[in-house]
């Protein structure tokens, strides 16, 4: 709670936690906030233009924008939150893993997060998505591939930090184990870092899961996505904007909002390198 305070004491974080707080509010009551269903088509109201009964008007299938658009929360933020909790814990265990390995373990664990880093993140998620094929399951397997080396590098640098510290040669002598340092001393002393980096990866996911979703290669119809709302609307830009103006604000309110409470939490967590930076 002394965190969540610190973070509403700011302008920009105040902003940023009322953004985050509102869409998962929209996210989790999407059955019983939207009209309409997400997929219900009317093609006799397509392209209508906002209005009491649809207040952000419809599509090019007369779908509801507004229903589509709190639909489009669920899969962003559901698909956001599984990779980043996903690579936050694969990506610590390595880390860790990594850190108390034997030379050459640890150097093969090293050499797998800078071959997955030393690609581009779109191309390599693009490449992955080829293989595996477009989907909610697989769009989550894929991105948290992606972003575990990041995980993983700062769970090493913490732990080797710590790997020497008094409290945690004390436990080794008389006799704790392995199990033991792991859940008990190690990671809760490296869990704010990676928790900051989360919520800064958080805008950059639902990006790329926009983005997929835009080239056809990550949600599939009938799911409604905020990035194939996009591509809907640049297809039929020349017969009405509002689609187009509704799902880019939306992706980029989103973007926008974790951005701010990203950038707040760290400044909570750790203020000085917030400073530096």
């Amino acid at each position: 709670m002394d965190g969540l305070a610190s973070i509403w004491a700011s302008p920009t974080g105040r902003v940023g936690l009322a953004i985050v707080i509102a869409l998962s509010i929209c996210a989790i009551l999407a059955p019983l906030l939207a009209p309409y269903l997400p997929s219900a088509i009317n093609v006799a109201i397509r392209f209508s233009p906002p209005s009491p009964s649809h207040w952000l008007g419809t599509d090019h299938l007369g779908r509801d924008l507004l229903s589509r658009v709190l639909y489009g929360a669920r899969i962003a933020l559901g698909v956001s939150v599984a990779v980043t909790g996903l690579a936050l814990m694969i990506g610590a265990l390595l880390g860790v893993g990594a850190a108390y390995s034997p030379p050459l373990l640890e150097r093969a664990i090293l050499v797998v997060f800078d071959l997955v880093s030393s690609y581009p993140t779109v191309i390599l998620a693009l490449a992955f998505v080829a293989v595996l094929g477009p989907g909610v399951t697989n769009l989550i397997v894929v991105v948290t591939v992606v972003f575990v080396p990041q995980f993983g590098r700062v769970a090493r640098a913490q732990a080797l930090a710590l790997r020497h510290r008094s409290f945690l040669e004390a436990e080794v002598i008389i006799g704790a184990s392995p199990t033991r340092i792991l859940f008990h001393h190690l990671l809760p002393n490296i869990i704010g870092p990676l928790i900051v980096l989360a919520s800064m990866n958080v805008p950059t996911v639902i990006t790329l899961e926009a983005g997929l979703s835009f080239l056809g290669l990550g949600v599939r119809p009938p799911l409604a996505s905020w990035g194939s709302m996009l591509y809907d609307g640049f297809l039929n830009l020349n017969q009405a904007a509002w689609p187009v103006v509704v799902s880019a604000g939306a992706l980029s309110l989103a973007t926008l909002g974790f951005t701010l409470f990203g950038e707040a939490l760290q400044a909570v967590i750790d203020p000085l390198r917030h400073e530096d930076s």
